[in-house]
């Protein structure tokens, strides 16, 4: 038991970050959720009155079809997608479940998939459970541009798909359309489908706009799209996701949703559909905030002697550590910075299987303005005292 694939995963390098981060009372930059108060006060009306009405029972195992129907609606408005809810629409209990289904449901024992690192580090492990062998590919700071070529080499005779995070966790990296292109036609060429994790579809900056293989009309037949609540409406405490792929893909993928989880709780599916169909000030505010959020951190960051390159989407930032103490240890730098300065980043390596690239720290800009601001002067003065030291 103990060399099983759980058996042999350690504590994942979130939560021992933020156990360091509780003991020692640092400002914690490194977990991917947002600050308590940044949830729309309507959004959580609507659970609320919900929870009053009921039913409280079983919903339908594929999810209520008011929000089928809202993520249908949602993807039209958004993309220009049409999708038939009734055949195209799966609910899970959020995006990590419906990566799993996806999984556990597409791949079979021997087979092979792409991902692209740096990748969410649940990937690989969920693709082994499900017998299949994860291979990476690597994109390369600072521009981490598509290695096209690269990506093409690693497609082998028991290759099955391709794992697809755009916008792109933890670089905050969102895919061009031509890169785009270069997949879909990988698809084509090799027989291959692939797994699109978008659950930062709408944390999009600076007037770009969000991209998704499932509107090349050439392999809508081969592209499941993940999206998730949780980042939507900043209550990742919700479990809420969804699935969207021609029926002929969901269908292998429901029943793996079958047997997982069977279904998600009710009255938050309900709360979403409400969400989903809020008005495009919703989202535009979203975004508004999320790009002042970002530029407070990444002004902050830069001017403290950081090391920081473009975010056009998530909210995570990375800073290069080549300049830093601990450069070629990023593990060893956020332990030091968490102790030292009192704030707490992820470092990057947890973003590869291998764990051997150590370039780059990870922070979360889905905090308060106070939070925010309070951390970038921690990290000033925590540079400062290097740059005294040194000049000693």
């Amino acid at each position: 038991m103990a060399n099983s694939v759980f058996g042999v995963t350690t504590t994942s390098i979130f939560e021992s970050m933020s156990r360091l981060a509780a003991e020692v009372k640092s400002i914690n930059l490194g977990q991917g959720f947002p600050e308590i108060g940044l949830e729309p006060a309507e959004l959580i009306e609507a659970a609320i009155g919900a929870l009053r009405e009921g039913p409280h029972q079983y919903p339908p195992m594929m999810g209520l079809p008011a929000l089928r129907q809202a993520v249908a609606d949602n993807a039209k408005r958004w993309l220009g997608l049409d999708i038939d809810w009734e055949r195209e629409v799966l609910v899970t209990s959020g995006a990590t479940e419906a990566l799993a289904d996806c999984f556990l449901a597409l791949l079979e024992p021997g087979d092979e998939i792409i991902l692209l690192e740096p990748a969410y580090d649940s990937y690989p492990t969920i693709i082994r459970r499900a017998g299949a062998t994860p291979v990476q590919v690597r994109l390369d700071p600072p521009d981490w541009q598509l290695p096209l070529d690269r990506l093409e080499a690693a497609i082998t005779p028991r290759t099955r798909a391709i794992v697809l995070n755009t916008p792109m966790n933890p670089i905050g990296k969102l895919f061009s359309r031509e890169e785009l292109a270069g997949i879909a036609a990988l698809l084509l060429k090799y027989d291959l489908v692939a797994i699109c994790d978008e659950v930062y579809e709408h944390l999009i900056y600076d007037g770009r706009r969000h991209e998704t293989l499932l509107s090349f009309p050439e392999v809508r037949d081969r592209v499941v799209r993940i999206g998730s609540a949780g980042k939507t409406f900043s209550v990742t405490g919700w479990k809420v996701g969804y699935v969207t792929a021609d029926a002929k893909l969901l269908k292998p993928i429901a029943k793996a949703h079958q047997f997982v989880t069977f279904t998600t709780p009710p009255a938050l599916q309900a709360a979403v559909a409400f969400g989903l169909n809020l008005p495009d000030s919703y989202f535009d505010g979203l975004r508004r905030d999320m790009t002042r959020r970002r530029d407070l951190l990444v002004g902050g960051l830069r001017q403290a002697g950081f090391a920081v390159g473009d975010v056009a989407a998530t909210y995570f930032a990375v800073a290069a550590i080549d300049q830093l103490p601990e450069a070629g240890d990023d593990y060893a730098l956020c332990r030091r910075i968490t102790r030292e300065a009192g704030v707490t980043a992820i470092p990057i390596s947890a973003f590869y299987d291998a764990r051997n690239v150590h370039s780059h720290i990870r922070f979360c800009f889905a905090k308060s303005d106070q939070t925010l601001q309070e951390a970038v002067q921690r990290l000033a003065r925590w540079r400062e005292g290097l740059n005294w030291k040194a000049a000693s």
